[in-house]
């Protein structure tokens, strides 16, 4: 497979009461097409903002980000909105549905941006919400009526209807419970067994799991790199106490 992603001593300063605060430093990194790459690290190790960054939804201070072979690096800001919205798709901890559209305006208010009006698109999102167990009674229902499991699927359908090259997570098990991570996780698993690369950041075990590839950032920088096979083809248990003794050797 093809480097779908790669940066070149990348960097990523703040100013904090006039001083500048280093979060990501000189970080060489490759995406490799079809990949599921896990990002974890300590709170403040700059997880989130290394995805930002990768996802073009924040600009480095400084090095190269080739993105499905274009440089995104020196993009302005409606550059960056234009090249997201053809080659990213977003999940969040937080969903962000438009609360005022129903689940199915939620998910095609993002495609048609991208794609035309048409016939094959509404069947295309119908389809989508199918298979992530949104059936038709929930298509017509708003945000606020559905449960936050009910309202991450919606969110993942939303991410992937235009067939990102990459689709990005933050978090995005951060708040449900158990039984609702589980099924959205399961989502994720079967999205990457159809061949779509992602990029999720997570501090959660069970969550990371679920990647072919865990990389541990501390303080700005790769500190250890961890390969799984994809997420089913091996055992569960020799799976979780290989990652488990790679986060413990990283200090996790």
């Amino acid at each position: 497979m093809s480097s779908i992603l790669t940066t070149e001593k990348l960097c990523k300063s703040f100013s904090n009461g006039g001083v500048q605060q280093h979060v990501i430093k000189n970080l060489d990194l490759e995406i490799i097409e079809g990949d599921f790459t896990v990002i974890m690290g300590a709170s403040g190790s700059g997880k989130s903002t290394l995805l930002y960054a990768l996802s073009g939804m924040d600009k480095p201070s400084m090095g190269k980000i080739r993105f499905a072979g274009t440089e995104i690096q020196d993009y302005s800001n409606d550059q960056l909105a234009v090249f997201r919205r053809g080659n990213c798709g977003f999940v969040f901890q937080s969903v962000y549905l438009l609360e005022n559209q129903t689940v199915l305006d939620n998910v095609l208010t993002g495609a048609l941006i991208v794609q035309k009006n048409s016939p094959e698109l509404i069947s295309k999102a119908k389809d989508l919400l199918n298979k992530v167990g949104i059936m038709e009674e929930l298509w017509n229902k708003y945000p606020n009526q559905l449960s936050g499991g009910e309202a991450q699927r919606v969110g993942i359908v939303r991410a992937a209807i235009n067939d990102p090259k990459i689709l990005f997570a933050d978090e995005p098990t951060g708040q449900l419970n158990s039984a609702s991570s589980s099924d959205v996780l399961d989502i994720f698993t079967q999205i990457h067994r159809n061949g779509q690369s992602i990029v999720m950041v997570t501090h959660d075990l069970k969550t990371a799991l679920r990647g072919t590839r865990v990389l541990f950032l501390r303080d700005g920088s790769i500190a250890g790199e961890y390969r799984m096979p994809p997420y089913g083809t091996d055992d569960n248990k020799v799976r979780r106490t290989g990652l488990q003794s790679f986060l413990d050797e990283m200090g996790w």
